[in-house]
């Protein structure tokens, strides 16, 4: 294996939470690239957004001795995920941080410059959790105009759809509606300037992922006319518009890995668990789990191949075989899991690949939505396979999933297993299998609403809360074997960093083998 010199990355990460800012900076050590960040305290905290001066300035100043950068321009722009949605910007102001991306290219013409800007989402329910506080009364209503009337306009709408976009007509406030889509025509018209430092080659590549995305309504139509700039700019082959979000810092890194060694895109074999898998309309997507599997791919510096043979690499992909359900529903008899895919025949090729073919392999458990598949998880943990694995992920959307799994799977094809890489592997499993699944809705509804908390509102990041939390996941740990078998994981830390219980913040130590011992050396910084 060869071993290029190590060279420094500036990344500026979607947001504080662990999946934004930690994620690829854990998936950065053990390999060739030096990951900084900036500091935590600058990136502000859900809806406060984070210090876009002070970020910006960063930014550039790192990115002078720097051999790439990776950056959110929802952070450059607007301070963070959730301020994008908050925000009170007119379409010049708002547009204006990207001008400092020109400035690196000017002064750093070498960098590799990479960069990931959201398509707004449009939530289907009413909670103002992370959206402006009218949503909490008219989120509903706002996703329904804008699906009903882009189907209006398709032709598509029938009677019963017709005569309800009437009545949201008549009783949604004029003011919520227009700040609403102001604020969308400002972030709309932002990706379009983003498009233009990638079709003048400012960056190198920009990822547009789609957070939430659906057929039809807001975000499908600010699509079609990114789609049309994109075009009008023949930024095809810089570009790239697919589902997911908070995965993305984690894919362009692994971009990154591909891309500086100037050898040919790895082909990697995408196995599914059921015939039907690649047609699945994931929830909270807008098309076939099979053309996000490219697209994932190939925005991670990949391209899919048609055969094992053909193939470097292998992606498992636990697909189901029908509608796909939410993961805490995954013990009710559903014809779609339980007869129109097998779990069995998955993990039966996941060993096939891993210790017949000799080929790397990681696990894309895209089955459910938010968490892991239990039943899998065991059949591979029967095997002893899962410290054998290049990478695993199970975790909130099909998107997310994808490229985290695929990010590892190239990561690992570069580096091989590391106590970094192992690491890795383990918080996927304690969060995604663990916590995701096992977890987090029974007690939610247990122990948590028992001591007068509920889901979106708990006693901070390091209360009581969390430490039920890490009880419960020292509890799975044991139950599932991850204490004393072929993989170990070990939990750290444990908190709830937006003091709700959607995420979770863990840090882990995993280790492998029969003694228990890390694989390649102690150093784990």
């Amino acid at each position: 294996m060869d071993n290029p010199k190590r060279g420094k990355v500036v990344y500026l990460p979607l947001d504080e939470r662990p999946c934004n800012y930690d994620f690829p900076w854990l998936l950065a050590r053990d390999t060739e690239l030096e990951l900084v960040r900036p500091p935590l305290e600058w990136m502000g905290r859900k809806k406060r957004l984070g210090r876009i001066a002070e970020l910006g300035d960063w930014l550039e100043r790192e990115a002078e001795d720097a051999e790439a950068a990776i950056v959110s321009i929802d952070t450059l722009l607007y301070g963070g995920i959730v301020p994008s949605r908050l925000h009170r910007l007119g379409e010049h102001e708002a547009a204006r941080p990207l001008e400092r991306l020109r400035r690196i290219r000017e002064r750093r013409p070498d960098i590799r410059l990479y960069a990931f800007h959201l398509i707004m989402r449009c939530p289907q329910y009413s909670s103002s959790d992370e959206e402006p506080d009218y949503y909490a009364d008219w989120g509903r209503e706002l996703f329904r105009l804008g699906y009903l009337g882009h189907r209006e306009q398709l032709g598509l709408a029938i009677a019963e759809e017709q005569h309800e976009l009437s009545r949201i007509r008549m009783r949604l406030p004029e003011d919520v509606r227009d700040d609403y889509l102001e604020r969308r025509a400002v972030n709309a018209s932002a990706n379009r300037a983003s498009l233009e430092l990638a079709a003048d080659g400012t960056i190198d590549f920009l990822a547009l992922p789609q957070d939430d995305a659906a057929p039809y309504g807001w975000t499908a139509l600010d699509q079609q006319a990114v789609r049309q700039r994109i075009r009008e700019l023949g930024a095809e082959t810089r570009t790239l518009m697919y589902p997911g979000a908070d995965e993305a810092g984690c894919t362009l890194l692994a971009r990154l890995a591909v891309e500086r060694t100037n050898q040919s895109r790895p082909l990697v074999y995408a196995r599914y668990a059921s015939t039907l898998g690649p047609q699945v309309v994931p929830l909270y997507e807008d098309r076939p789990l099979g053309e996000s599997v490219k697209a994932q791919l190939l925005a991670a510096g990949a391209l899919l191949a048609e055969s094992a043979a053909d193939a470097q690499l292998v992606l498992l992909v636990n697909s189901p075989g029908g509608l796909m359900a939410e993961s805490n529903d995954q013990l009710r008899p559903n014809a779609a899991y339980d007869v129109q895919r097998s779990v069995q025949e998955l993990a039966e090729y996941a060993e096939h690949a891993v210790r017949t073919l000799g080929k790397p392999a990681a696990l894309a458990d895209v089955a459910y939505a938010n968490g892991g598949d239990l039943q899998l998880l065991r059949l591979l943990q029967a095997r002893g396979l899962l410290p054998e694995l290049a990478g695993i992920a199970g975790w909130n959307t099909s998107g997310n999933t994808l490229g985290t799994a695929i990010a590892q799977l190239l990561l690992h094809a570069r580096c091989g297993r590391t106590p970094a890489q192992l690491d890795f592997l383990g918080l996927r499993i304690a969060e995604d299998y663990g916590y995701c699944a096992a977890v987090r809705r029974p007690l939610a509804d247990g122990a948590i609403r028992e001591r007068g908390m509920d889901y979106f509102n708990v006693d901070g990041e390091r209360g009581e809360a969390a430490r039920l939390v890490r009880e419960a996941l020292e509890l799975f740990l044991e139950r599932e074997g991850f204490k004393d078998g072929p993989l170990r994981i070990r939990i750290e830390d444990c908190r709830l960093p937006w003091s709700r219980m959607f995420e979770v913040g863990l840090r882990v130590e995993a280790t492998a083998g029969e003694a228990g011992t890390p694989t390649i050396s102690e150093d784990r910084e």
